[in-house]
């Protein structure tokens, strides 16, 4: 009987709670069935993608920022927290031990009017323990869990952040230098002319006007290799940064055009949802949340502790030690709180939702991004194509003009 009315109270107090609020229907994530580019020929995702460019200077560079950057190093120390983070909620499932002493002394006076002077020392041994009936502190745990695991997938997100952008970093470096050859190229090229204009007016054979252009063609030319200098400091300083160091020159390894492509990875739009570590990271973060709500609902229902404590006392005033011990347990329910576990709830169930929102933002934005590089590399391959044409016109114009001269 006693056990039937202890079941229809903690059924009335979770009743108090109402229905799981659900996730709402807009933060859904649909998958596309295929991209709108196609990726034309792929090849298995590698972990060290980055030694496909057949470069040891940048291969180098990424092993450094992997190792010192310190956006890597915070994501690690976060992982750290979220671990002890999950170790402190996980203790809860275990009891607690305490052992203590308060030694004592003590004058009184008795009956008789004679004062006495005692003595006395009591060692307890405490014990307590919460039985997790309805799984608030297992739901504790579990949100614990998966927030580690989100932390953990948050430092591989920073990780693959930074050898991307070390990556692209030093790709635009070289790019940067094979601009400053071709300036130099160029200045020289402007020089000759120019040294042409001025033999030609000194003899009469062209006008002052063709002078005064070739000499501002050569100035323009020569106030642009200050700036390319210029960019390449700053692409090595923000080089060096992510390498975790201080501002300094960057290793170069083979030239730009001896850099090999990596071919595109091969993967559907369902695929990406597995695989982007940033992706997981929303998604167990999500889950921590969903958990964080469960384990806010369960304070509606009652908590159970167990306790007890063994101990001695010793005193001068005691001809022998005295044995004592005790053994109890408490059921603690929340009956009237002004709206405070529902307000909990209410909080958890808001961020549960935010949560969701941010999943299906995170995964959406992946699709785009694979979208938009799918649709750079088709077009960056017909500019090429387009240069490489001009290139061929430009050389042509070239020897004709050096024939003429």
């Amino acid at each position: 009987m006693r056990k039937a009315a202890a079941a229809a109270a903690a059924l009335a107090l979770a009743a108090c709670a109402g229905p799981t609020p659900r996730v709402p229907p807009e933060a859904a994530v649909v998958p596309p069935a295929g991209w709108r580019t196609s990726p034309g020929p792929t090849a298995p995702s590698e972990r060290m993608w980055w030694q496909r460019f057949g470069d040891p200077a940048l291969s180098r560079l990424v092993d450094a920022a992997l190792a010192r950057n310190t956006d890597i190093a915070i994501a690690a120390a976060r992982v750290r927290e979220a671990r002890a983070q999950e170790a402190l909620a996980r203790s809860q499932l275990f009891p607690s031990l305490d052992i203590g002493a308060g030694p004592v002394i003590a004058r009184t006076i008795s009956p008789l009017g004679t004062p006495t002077t005692s003595e006395s020392i009591q060692p307890v041994f405490q014990a307590a323990y919460e039985l997790d009936l309805f799984g608030r502190v297992g739901t504790q745990v579990e949100a614990a869990r998966q927030g580690t695991l989100a932390s953990e997938a948050g430092r591989d997100a920073a990780a693959l952040a930074v050898a991307a952008a070390t990556a692209s970093g030093y790709i635009t470096l070289r790019a940067l230098d094979a601009r400053l050859d071709i300036v130099r190229a160029t200045l020289e090229s402007r020089a000759e002319a120019l040294r042409i204009a001025r033999d030609r007016a000194r003899v009469g054979y062209t006008s002052e006007l063709e002078l005064r252009q070739a000499e501002a063609e050569y100035e323009a030319t020569a106030q642009i290799v200050p700036q390319v200098q210029l960019a390449i400091s700053r692409q090595e300083d923000a080089l060096s940064l992510l390498a975790g160091e201080a501002p300094r020159a960057i290793e170069r390894g083979v030239p730009l055009g001896a850099l090999r492509a990596p071919p595109i990875p091969d993967a559907l739009p369902s695929d990406l949802l597995r695989r982007r570590p940033d992706i997981a990271q929303a998604e167990f973060t999500l889950a921590a949340s969903d958990r964080t709500l469960a384990a806010a609902r369960a304070q509606f229902l009652p908590q159970v502790r167990l306790t007890g404590s063994a101990g001695t006392l010793v005193s001068s005033a005691l001809g022998d030690p005295i044995a004592l011990w005790s053994i109890g347990g408490s059921i603690l329910a929340p009956i009237f709180n002004g709206g405070r576990i529902r307000a909990q709830v209410d909080t958890a169930a808001a961020r549960r939702d935010q949560a969701a929102f941010a999943y299906r933002r995170t995964a959406l934005t992946a699709f785009r991004e694979v979208e938009d590089n799918l649709a750079a590399v088709q077009r960056l391959r017909e500019q090429r194509a387009s240069l490489e044409r001009q290139r061929v016109a430009l050389a042509g114009a070239l020897r004709h003009a050096r024939n003429r001269y």
